[in-house]
């Protein structure tokens, strides 16, 4: 009866050996939409898609997301690294190799947000073609500006 208690223990704890890259994985999934719909992804300067998209990122190291649609603000934002509490279960469950395994495979993080919403605003703005470049301003208007003139469309 020991014996099976003792092998029992010691296959939970080689099982369990690197939780979080059992339980979470190297890769986590994080999602992109925007309002409008349709925009570019560009994740650490590579375009990866148009939203609304999902992909699996390496969590061992933060992404710097830009989302561009013509005629709109670019969005900006980065997924930061946090601490995954899964990686206790190697010191709970005494798993050593988990220990070294979870730091290395980027498991010990969670991506944050895992999931991005943005919220295109009108704006600034840029729109490339083969020869030209056209930039677009918008000025917001200060309620405490004083109004001296007004330029009408033709």
């Amino acid at each position: 009866m020991k014996k099976k208690i003792v092998i029992s223990a010691l296959s939970l704890s080689l099982l369990l050996s690197s939780c979080a890259t059992i339980i979470s994985g190297s890769k986590q999934k994080v999602s992109f939409h925007s309002n409008p719909a349709q925009a570019s992804i560009f994740i650490d300067e590579v375009e990866v898609g148009k939203t609304p998209f999902e992909i699996k990122l390496e969590r061992n190291k933060e992404h710097h997301v830009m989302i561009k649609l013509d005629g709109y603000q670019t969005y900006e934002t980065n997924l930061t690294k946090k601490f995954n509490a899964w990686y206790l279960g190697n010191i709970v469950f005494g798993g050593i190799i988990g220990i070294i395994i979870d730091p290395i495979t980027g498991a010990i993080y969670n991506l944050t947000p895992s999931d991005v919403k943005a919220e295109m605003n009108k704006g600034t703005a840029f729109k490339l073609n083969k020869k030209d470049i056209y930039i677009g301003v918008a000025l917001k208007e200060n309620q405490n500006w004083e109004k001296i003139a007004q330029l009408d469309k033709k």
